[in-house]
């Protein structure tokens, strides 16, 4: 709880995490805007670091969705950016933002936003008809379905980084002294290294995919 002129703000750990998040990401991207001013023909170092994962995203984006959707690359970069980011964030002894529904449900919403905009997009009215097949009576089971992805998307996400932490909070209260120092930084490896960029990584495959389901005419 902070008092702003009088005011009382109250923050949880998982906002205070996430404006962290954000002000590491900010800092990095001024910082590469500053860089590619004086990038070369010939990349090394710190520009093929940044290119590379330029391109990996890009190309992932194009692979997925082809030519007609191919600018969501840099969204999803800065998605998977946020993700990654936040997952690694209880590494240095923060309460992970992707722990709480709060922040995950929204990213979910923002897929599920352009699943439907790539849907009217490119199919127009037939897109509205996928709803009533094979007839009619299914248009509630179809519907259900597809408010079921961005669930099932922030639920994944949310489920995998809230699960890691609650055991890592169990075992640094677990007798002996060891489990409190040894053990952990095993789990943190798993938890927060391994299962951070996995869960980041399938978010953001889920979310192409689901969206190049839409683009087929």
């Amino acid at each position: 709880m902070f008092t702003i002129f009088g005011e009382k703000v109250y923050a949880t750990e998982s906002m205070l995490a996430t404006w962290c998040v954000m002000a590491i990401l900010i800092t990095v991207a001024v910082i590469v805007r500053i860089k590619v001013k004086s990038f070369k023909d010939v990349p090394s170092g710190f520009q093929t670091a940044i290119e590379t994962a330029v391109e990996m995203m890009s190309n992932l984006a194009k692979s997925v969705l082809g030519d007609k959707m191919e600018y969501l690359g840099g969204y999803f970069f800065a998605v998977f950016a946020f993700i990654i980011t936040a997952n690694y964030s209880g590494i240095i002894g923060f309460r992970p933002p992707t722990s709480d529904i709060a922040t995950t449900l929204p990213l979910a919403l923002s897929t599920f936003f352009l699943i439907h905009f790539a849907g009217i997009k490119f199919q127009k009215a037939e897109y509205f008809k996928e709803y009533l097949k094979p007839i009619f009576f299914f248009a509630p089971i179809n519907l259900i379905g597809e408010l079921s992805r961005p669930v099932s998307l922030a639920f994944r996400l949310f489920g995998n980084i809230l699960g890691g932490l609650i055991i890592l909070q169990l075992i640094y209260t677990m007798p002996p002294i060891f489990f409190k120092f040894a053990l952990p930084s095993v789990l943190h490896g798993y938890f927060d290294l391994f299962a951070g960029a996995l869960q980041a990584f399938v978010f953001t495959v889920l979310s192409l995919t689901f969206i190049s389901l839409k683009t087929e005419t």
